[in-house]
């Protein structure tokens, strides 16, 4: 068994990649005082502001680092649905996206919700959201990742919600924090260890 050594100003991370093949038996959706908004096309600092509002406890930070141009290109794709979860008084406090762009996939970029919202039930919904409507005709497979930089509830969530790992690996990448990305406050369950 042997470590590797991971440079300071460096974080790295387990990624598990998660996939179902087959449309899960309908349930019943759960209750939920949220509402699923879809957003067509939002413009870039919409789409960041809620991605860094429930993304920044988990180290979410790809689409911070990602230049204007990218990030636009792929909010208005049409195969990219964007939606956020909205509480009773219409605040935006989940996101929920999926990614058609490879034929027959679906592909659950992100979804979460506000730190606060942990342990109440809802993520079970946004996931019963997701899964109405990323199986739909055409597609065979959804797809889903994972990390060791999420909630610990994460994996087993996905596994329970009918996803099965299929694979396993390591990713590295410059600490967002050291960056400005992210505030030095962001994910205190990771140490941050700034180069000397």
């Amino acid at each position: 068994m042997a470590l590797i050594p991971v440079e300071a100003g460096q974080v790295a991370t387990v990624v598990t990649s998660l996939e179902m093949t087959e449309r899960p038996r309908p349930s019943p959706v759960s209750i939920s005082p949220l509402r699923l908004v879809r957003w067509k096309a939002p413009e870039p600092e919409k789409y960041r502001l809620l991605f860094r509002r429930v993304g920044e406890p988990w180290l979410w930070f790809s689409r911070l680092a990602m230049a204007e141009e990218a990030l636009a290109a792929i909010l208005r794709d049409p195969q990219a649905e964007i939606f956020a979860a909205c509480d009773p008084a219409g605040i935006e406090i989940g996101l929920l996206e999926l990614d058609f762009r490879a034929p027959g996939q679906c592909h659950l970029a992100f979804l979460g919700l506000v730190p606060q919202l942990t342990g109440q039930g809802l993520g079970r919904w946004l996931m019963g959201q997701a899964l109405m409507l990323g199986w739909r005709k055409g597609v065979e497979r959804m797809t889903v990742r994972t990390c060791t930089l999420d909630h610990q509830a994460a994996l087993p969530f996905y596994i329970r919600s009918g996803f099965r790992p299929v694979a396993r690996s390591i990713e590295t990448f410059d600490d967002p924090r050291l960056h400005g990305l992210l505030p030095p406050t962001a994910a205190p369950h990771v140490p941050m260890l700034a180069p000397r």
